[in-house]
């Protein structure tokens, strides 16, 4: 490639010398400027190829102030077509690789704005909104008090055994399908899902958004993910799940830089959890403390206690319904 740029602007200059100067040459010199663009795109580098523009610019200059003579054998008019000519071709072409390049650039900018969109959407199916934004300005360990939430927790009834009987692949699609209503539940009710950890959901109403009816939202919740899986039948399976819910402050944050979750922490959580697991069948189980909340606006019908470890006698209650 080198070899053929120095002959060709050697050419050049010899062509415009023997035409009698850079006019009667009909321009001629100004083809040398192919020679740097299609280094430029032939991947050589932008650093390479303005050392050939540099040539060409020398070069295109000694042909400018060559003497100018006339010739009997090219008449002006014809030279001047020539160059008009020429001129026209060598700014078509100049043109093709500066649009070739404006093009891939805003392909380029298409993609990348594509593939952020792509990953931002990711970021927000794995945190709330507000925290992803925080974490993208500012990232540190995000932890906040929250001292009214409601936590629920939600167990599919002998999984185990359940589970012994369906392959893998079954099994996971069981569960997708039964979470993914759920997920859809909580976007309708504004809520947060915080995490699904083998058979077990679990969502919070009051985070990272402070609610005054966060109680009675995930309780609404709570009914109609009863109500879908006593009607329906997954893959041939009846399912019976354990709902659990508890109200108080927690505190809400991400700690770690892998693999980082919304998480929830706290007593309130703990005492959540147990009322799931301590629950009955196709039952919604709720603390006094949630019971407080709701009971002018759903079917509360008393339990009893039920020891909890490290709480001892708690008394609790069934939701069956709204008023």
């Amino acid at each position: 490639m080198d070899v053929l740029a120095v002959l060709a602007l050697a050419a050049h200059l010899m062509a415009t010398l023997a035409l009698g100067g850079f006019t009667n040459a009909g321009g001629i010199m100004l083809w040398g400027m192919v020679f740097p663009v299609t280094i430029m795109l032939m991947a050589y580098g932008p650093r390479r190829a303005a050392w050939w523009f540099a040539a060409y610019t020398l070069n295109l200059l000694l042909g400018i102030f060559l003497p100018q003579r006339s010739t009997t054998f090219i008449p002006p008019l014809l030279a001047q077509a020539v160059f008009a000519v020429n001129l026209m071709v060598i700014s078509g072409f100049l043109l093709f690789p500066i649009a070739f390049f404006f093009a891939q650039r805003n392909l380029a900018f298409r993609l990348l704005r594509s593939e952020q969109e792509k990953a931002e959407t990711l970021l927000l199916n794995i945190l709330p909104p507000e925290i992803a934004n925080i974490l993208k300005n500012e990232p540190r360990t995000i932890a906040e008090q929250f001292e009214g939430a409601s936590v629920l927790f939600a167990d599919v009834v002998n999984f185990t055994p359940m589970s012994a009987k369906m392959t893998p692949v079954e099994l996971v699609e069981l569960l997708n399908e039964v979470f993914t209503h759920f997920d859809a539940l909580v976007e309708k009710y504004g809520l947060e899902k915080i995490k699904t950890i083998g058979d077990c959901y679990m969502v919070a109403s009051g985070v990272p958004r402070p609610r005054p009816d966060h109680a009675q939202a995930l309780t609404r919740m709570a009914l109609e993910m009863q109500a879908y899986v006593q009607h329906r039948q997954f893959r041939g399976q009846t399912l019976s799940f354990r709902i659990g819910i508890n109200s108080g402050p927690v505190v809400a944050g991400v700690i770690g830089r892998k693999k980082f979750i919304y998480d929830l922490w706290g007593d309130a959580v703990n005492t959540a959890s147990r009322m799931e697991s301590h629950g009955q069948g196709n039952s919604i189980q709720i603390t006094r403390a949630t019971y407080e909340l709701i009971h002018s606006e759903f079917v509360c019908e008393p339990r009893g206690t039920v020891q909890v470890k490290g709480k001892g006698e708690l008394e609790v209650w069934f939701v069956t319904g709204s008023h």
